[in-house]
């Protein structure tokens, strides 16, 4: 996803981690103080593109919300991003391609309902059905039936997927159309949480006061201010929380966020600011956050533009990707907290293959102005780069623009939108004209999800309106592989296919480099660029 657990398309500057990497950084002093459990705590955010309804966040303003609201079958330990059981008891398969789960019993929405599994299959189902317009639909295309919901053309003959079968209130199957051999790792991610049946009463008033299953409840929505939830008493996951709740505090500007963190009145920080790289770990001295994460910086184009598509305008792409001098932007406008990129997933996860993006991704302003001739140049000679105001882009975006300007003479200029919300609304309207910052933290930490969910035709983040029957070919034969590992290795060759079009600019590789107030303790970070919300402790 834009930034989320994913999903997610990233609101600030952010690299990767490995499947079985530590995501911690700073330890924040736990334990150094008496904490009080029942206090909330504050965290950056921005506001929601979408109402907040799981399958319909595909960045972070909203994924993060509902992640915290609900839970799914799966997640992922944030020491170490291995896959952990929730509300599924167990999840057994013979073949990668029927799943036999079994629910935890005694697990409830916020509501008190019982979570059964007719709430998981009814979720899924609806999230899946063209008619609901949700941005995640595409995630629930490997259950049989998925055709039948969501059809390339034309009404779904159907509102049910063949795949999912109830047996009972805690057993249901999942039946994919060929086997995937990592679709567990596929389930942590929100699309697939559950819904309580008083959702389809009026799924819109739902997405503005949801009603979830995770270990925070809904209190209220103030829109562009913050988003405030408590702890949920009854909560049954693993990860009880430690503390009262979170308030998501949107900022318009990440300097301001920053103002806010060192005054004591925010508590968590998403990023810190460009400006503030250099200086923040004097700042915060051990409050500050230095640590992986599985994520990466790119450039997008809308190949759904007539002056982007057509052949010969990869290799316009591929020569303003050779114009970007990243070791210089990394080194001096970010501090050295970002990796150049040499490839589209994300430096240590699994399945990360250096240099795939081949000699596209160095630099070489000869070969970038040889290439953008070929390509019959940059329309009007202009590049326009889309990027929310709020989430510290302008330094880099600057940067690459002038690096850009300075090797091929093509004008560049930054398009700066106000919000993460609106700059997500012109990218996924189709209304963007030049290029747009695609930032991307894992979902699940396999480089399929770097690749399948963002390139393959019809995505829930293809953003770029990319389609490529060879990819899609590879992917496919990736996810049908023999066993997790072979499938990274398959998605390793449908990644070199990116060489070719180039529907994304590969700039950096993300770290979380962020702090925390003097109020909270125990502040630490995982691979997926969040903090471990519910072990957080405010101090008494």
């Amino acid at each position: 996803m834009p930034e989320a657990t994913r999903v997610r398309w990233v609101l600030a500057a952010a690299t990767s981690v490995a499947l079985v990497a530590s995501g911690c950084g700073s330890s924040g002093g736990g334990g150094s103080s008496s904490s009080d459990a029942s206090k909330t705590f504050s965290y950056q955010s921005s506001e929601p593109q979408n109402p907040l309804q799981p399958a319909n966040a595909n960045e972070a303003g909203g994924g993060r919300i509902i992640q915290n609201l609900f839970k799914g079958l799966v997640d992922y330990d944030p020491t170490n991003a291995t896959l952990r059981m929730q509300v599924a008891d167990s999840i057994d398969t013979s073949d990668s391609q029927t799943f036999n789960v079994t629910l935890k019993s005694n697990w409830t929405f916020h509501d008190g309902t019982p979570v059964k599994s007719s709430n998981f299959v009814n979720a899924w189902n609806w999230a899946a059905t063209t008619t609901n317009n949700q941005i995640n639909s595409s995630w629930f295309s490997d259950i049989q039936g998925y055709k039948d919901v969501h059809p390339d053309s034309g009404a779904p003959t159907t509102t049910t997927m063949s795949g999912l079968t109830v047996t009972d209130d805690t057993h249901f199957t999942i039946k994919l159309t060929t086997k995937v051999s990592y679709f567990e790792y596929k389930l942590g991610y929100i699309a697939f949480s559950p819904l309580p049946d008083s959702f389809y009463n009026d799924p819109a008033a739902a997405g503005q006061n949801p009603i979830g299953n995770g270990p925070y409840q809904f209190v209220s929505w103030a829109h562009n201010s913050q988003v405030v939830t408590k702890s949920y008493p009854n909560y049954q996951g693993v990860d009880k929380p430690k503390n009262g709740g979170v308030v998501f505090k949107m900022y318009t500007t990440a300097e301001a966020a920053y103002a806010d963190l060192q005054s004591n009145n925010l508590d968590v920080m998403d990023q810190v600011p460009p400006s503030a790289l250099a200086t923040y770990k004097n700042d915060l001295g051990d409050r500050a956050i230095d640590s992986p994460q599985g994520a990466i910086q790119n450039i997008g184009f809308p190949l759904y533009q007539p002056d982007w598509a057509g052949p010969e305008k990869a290799k316009v792409r591929q020569g303003l990707s050779m114009a970007i001098d990243r070791a210089t932007i990394t080194k001096t406008v970010l501090q050295g907290s970002r990796a150049p990129a040499s490839a589209w997933v994300a430096e240590g996860v699994e399945g990360y293959k250096q240099g795939n993006c081949g000699n596209f991704c160095n630099f070489d302003p000869a070969q970038a102005k040889q290439l953008i001739t070929e390509g019959g140049g940059v329309p009007g000679n202009k590049l326009t780069i889309t990027y929310n105001a709020d989430g510290g882009h302008k330094e880099w975006v600057d940067a690459v623009c002038n690096s850009i300007r300075q090797n091929t003479g093509v004008d560049c200029v930054g398009d700066p939108k106000v919000d993460f919300k609106t700059a997500r609304a012109a990218i996924t309207g189709h209304t963007v004209t030049g290029a747009f910052r695609t930032g991307w933290v894992q979902d699940y930490p396999l480089n399929a999800n770097f690749l399948a969910d963002v390139y393959r035709t019809g995505a829930a983040s293809n953003d770029f309106g990319y389609s490529s029957p060879e990819f899609d070919k590879l992917a496919t034969q990736a996810d049908q592989a023999d066993s997790i590992q072979a499938s990274a290795t398959g998605y390793q060759q449908a990644e070199a296919v990116l060489q070719q079009d180039m529907p994304a600019i590969p700039l950096w590789y993300y770290r979380t480099n962020s702090g925390y107030s003097t109020n909270v303790q125990n502040v630490v970070f995982d691979s997926f660029g969040n903090p471990a919300w519910t072990q957080v402790e405010v101090k008494g």
